[in-house]
């Protein structure tokens, strides 16, 4: 009973004070009629709040997001059914959904009555501006009865999952010989280790069996340096996304770390639809996504799913300790890299086997100016160490457009490199 009184809206709580002022001028005046009419006064409020308190448990919705997977920039829609059950009535119902800002204002509707053997159905429109886990909900009821002398609150549905994956971006070309394992190319890639056929090497770890112990590599770089189990995959390509908090600039949908995000994923995509089997790393070697090659749209969404959950890592510098291609061509998407993190990515890599790197100018993502001649220093340092040691290199800025830097990127593999292959 308690609990009913308090969904009285302020209408009620005054017919129901009226209802008891008018019972005790009725007792003092000894007024029997004036009694029954505040007997109905006090009466009608309480009923209706007991009629509203049994109706709400009536009401049901249930919710789909169409699709549940929407890119950046993308639009989608979420539709909702509510209906009603059982034979008690039910009045004005007030539906309110909850939606992050990253996918719009927060949609209001107003339903005067609900019919009891069918659905209604009600739609509005989410357009992601942000990638994520976005959840879509609580969706919350205010009913109120038909005379508008109480109402309650309840959570019709939880959360729902919306996946706002990163936007792709067509990419045209490849490099000359890239992923086919045949050729010239792939001759020295297959043939890249240390002295011996598909080997790769890293740094010993406390509990490694010596008997892994690569002793060619441990006399020439002064420390044990251990053989990898695993044989780098051949007609493969490894995509390095560097998402380190430290490393980018800008907030939101602006930052340097979504343009990196959205280019590997482009990347990722358009090598896969060429064939090519692709793995997508983080900068310290964790695998976020592992692809065969050839078309196919699920395979896709691994790719996209891992970037869409991909959150800023806090470390500050990169710290491999082996190849984090495995033997494998890397195409690596780099945020601000010290002197450090350049020396961790290029000394492990096997001499002859292809290194790109997109490297960002972030400094430009926080206001400055993203022209060459206005690029950070410590940008132009961190791109001459990489073409010293091998790399191709291409910086980009807040302006560049990706597929320009794709094309770029291509032309940088080696000096004899063409362009082939057609649109993604």
């Amino acid at each position: 009973m308690l609990r009913s009184l308090s969904g009285l809206t302020t209408r009620g709580r005054c017919l129901l004070a009226a209802g008891v002022a008018a019972a005790v001028c009725a007792a003092v005046l000894n007024e029997r009629d004036l009694l029954r009419v505040a007997v109905f006064v006090v009466a009608l409020p309480l009923f209706v709040a007991l009629l509203a308190s049994a109706s709400k448990v009536r009401i049901g919705a249930s919710r789909k997001l169409l699709p549940d997977r929407v890119h950046v920039g993308g639009q989608g829609e979420v539709q909702l059914d509510l209906w009603r059950t059982g034979k008690l009535p039910a009045g004005e119902v007030l539906l309110e959904d909850g939606v992050p800002y990253a996918l719009g204002s927060r949609p209001r509707f107003v339903v005067e009555r609900l019919p009891q053997h069918r659905s209604v159905a009600l739609r509005y429109p989410v357009q992601p501006v942000l990638r994520g886990i976005q959840q879509v909900g609580p969706l919350r009821a205010t009913i109120t009865d038909p005379f508008g002398l109480c109402e309650f609150e309840r959570e019709l549905i939880s959360h729902s999952r919306l996946v706002v994956v990163p936007r792709i971006v067509g990419l045209w070309g490849l490099p000359a010989g890239a992923g086919l394992g045949a050729g010239d190319d792939g001759n020295v890639r297959l043939h890249a280790g240390q002295g011996e056929t598909d080997v790769v090497v890293r740094q010993y770890r406390h509990g490694d069996d010596m008997r892994k112990v690569h002793w060619r590599s441990t006399a020439r770089r002064d420390e044990i340096m251990v053989r990898v189990d695993e044989r780098p995959w051949r007609g493969g390509t490894t995509v390095l996304l560097d998402h380190r908090a430290a490393a980018h600039h800008g907030t939101g949908p602006a930052a340097s770390l979504e343009w990196a995000v959205e280019f590997a994923a482009s990347v990722c995509l358009h090598l896969r639809r060429a064939g090519h089997r692709v793995r997508l790393v983080s900068e310290h070697s964790r695998v976020l996504a592992d692809t065969p090659g050839g078309g196919g749209q699920q395979y896709d969404n691994i790719v996209l799913d891992a970037l869409a959950a991909l959150q800023p890592a806090h470390e500050r510098d990169i710290t491999t300790g082996y190849d984090p291609a495995q033997g494998q061509e890397l195409i690596a998407v780099l945020g601000t890299v010290s002197n450090e993190s350049v020396d961790q990515l290029s000394r492990y890599r096997p001499r002859g086997v292809r290194s790109l790197a997109v490297l960002l100018d972030t400094p430009s993502w926080s206001g400055g100016m993203s022209a060459p001649e206005h690029r950070a220093a410590a940008t132009e340092e961190s791109a001459a160490l990489l073409r010293a040691a091998g790399w191709g290199v291409v910086v980009a800025g807040p302006d560049s457009l990706m597929p320009q830097v794709w094309a770029e990127l291509c032309q940088s593999a080696v000096p004899r490199s063409s362009l082939i292959g057609g649109p993604a």
